[in-house]
């Protein structure tokens, strides 16, 4: 069950309305990267998790991330203003003008519908952690080329919020990863001879000895920070 709660995570506003910058937001909203992939990905993979603590993980950062989304739409509103007027947008798509009624539609900047295309359920713990490790990341990337784009303090503040949150997602992935880095795939890793060759196929140059793998695993950021101190 799932219940929706009208405040937002956090108060969302703007300066002042920008139109073709709520085109570049819309990348969060309906992109390959954004909040709606997030949120999908992390749900249905959790359908058939046995593991409580994981399944509850999957479940909990799933549903922030369609918070997330509320507030992506909430400054993709803001931006837009009230007034339909396909001129004020250079570039980008042009639908929530012509089509939409200023709606923040579930296309990406360039106007391509979103697409369960975008979502990674392999049904292996291992595989979806890392997968989910690297949607994270590649949010954060995004997040950070919209901010540089915009000088707007309120939009900042809503990104940075956005971007730390997807920062603390990344590290909790991270630490379930290490909980079951032992299990599904990662069990097989490095077993054979042929794991543990380095072809050596672009010249000049060998900047790599051949590997020796192992189960992949992340430090937990508060050891990290507990090494800083000592």
């Amino acid at each position: 069950m799932f219940k929706h709660e009208k405040q937002l995570l956090q108060e969302v506003k703007v300066e002042r309305p920008n139109p073709q910058y709520a085109i570049l937001m819309q990348e969060q909203l309906g992109g390959g990267n954004g909040e709606l992939k997030a949120a999908l990905q992390y749900i249905a993979q959790s359908f058939r998790v046995k593991d409580p603590a994981i399944k509850d993980l999957f479940l909990d950062i799933g549903a922030e991330e369609l918070s997330h989304m509320e507030m992506v739409s909430q400054t993709i509103n803001l931006l837009n203003g009230h007034d339909v007027d396909y001129k004020t947008v250079d570039v980008g798509e042009i639908e929530s003008h012509v089509l939409a009624g200023l709606s923040p539609v579930l296309v990406n900047s360039s106007g391509a519908p979103w697409t369960a295309n975008y979502v990674t359920v392999t049904g292996d713990l291992c595989a979806d952690l890392l997968s989910n490790i690297a949607s994270e990341q590649r949010a954060k990337v995004v997040y950070e080329y919209l901010y540089r784009q915009i000088q707007d303090k309120e939009v900042r503040r809503t990104i940075d919020f956005l971007l730390n949150r997807e920062e603390a997602h990344n590290a909790l992935f991270r630490e379930a990863l290490n909980r079951v880095s032992n299990s599904g795939s990662n069990k097989d890793f490095g077993v054979t001879q042929d794991s543990r060759l380095y072809f050596d196929l672009s010249t000049p140059g060998k900047y790599f000895e051949a590997p020796n793998p192992t189960p992949v695993a992340f430090e937990s950021p508060r050891r990290q920070e507990e090494l800083v101190k000592q």
